[in-house]
């Protein structure tokens, strides 16, 4: 959102290179939902299957993750609506919507801690995803062409490297994130940084 990044050229040669995700892109995009993006995993396993693995599988995809922008809708409900719109839309990804504009209202219950300010933006959201990997999101213009939000830039993600982001996720936490979805096994070229 802003300039051009580092890399950013290659990102999108890749996912405009990948008809699942850009046909995702696509269902997002048309939806309806305010300043929609897919980021997070889906992006993290297109990029590292196809760089660092044995290429990228849509079906070992475990969700994807889109964020929205909308203050004026802050139920957890509103999420499950915009999740059920774009399975609506395209019944095989795994979706999983969230209004960035409601994390306040329920991240504490669920993951514990002080409650966190409110979000003002994708992009401050995003800056808070819990690796540098990760902390990217991309979504298609109106009229065509790929936008890349990326607070971090691009270089984790381009360069294979799974390191803990601390703005919200303790080591702990990064930890379990470790264990749970093994990077070093999963992409062999990728570099785990431990987050302690």
């Amino acid at each position: 959102m802003g300039g051009v990044l580092t890399g950013e050229r290659e990102l999108r040669d890749l996912v405009t290179g990948d008809p699942w995700l850009t046909r995702a892109l696509t269902v997002v995009r048309d939806s309806g939902l305010p300043d929609a993006w897919i980021g997070a995993g889906a992006l993290r396993d297109l990029v590292w299957g196809e760089r660092y693995g044995d290429g990228f599988d849509p079906a070992t995809v475990r969700d994807v993750d889109v964020v929205f922008f909308d203050p004026t809708r802050l139920s957890r409900d509103d999420d499950h609506r915009a999740t059920a719109r774009l399975a609506a839309a395209w019944a095989e990804p795994p979706w999983e919507a969230r209004n960035q504009a409601a994390v306040h209202t329920w991240y504490a219950s669920k993951f514990g801690g002080d409650p966190i300010p409110a979000y003002r933006s994708v992009a401050e959201a995003v800056a808070t995803w819990p690796e540098y990997a990760t902390a990217v999101a991309v979504r298609l213009r109106p009229t065509g062409g790929l936008e890349v939000c990326a607070p971090y830039g691009l270089g984790d993600l381009l360069g294979g490297v799974w390191r803990h982001n601390p703005a919200r996720v303790d080591v702990a936490l990064s930890r379990q994130r470790l264990a749970r979805h093994r990077p070093a096994q999963r992409w062999p070229g990728v570099t785990v940084i431990d987050p302690g």
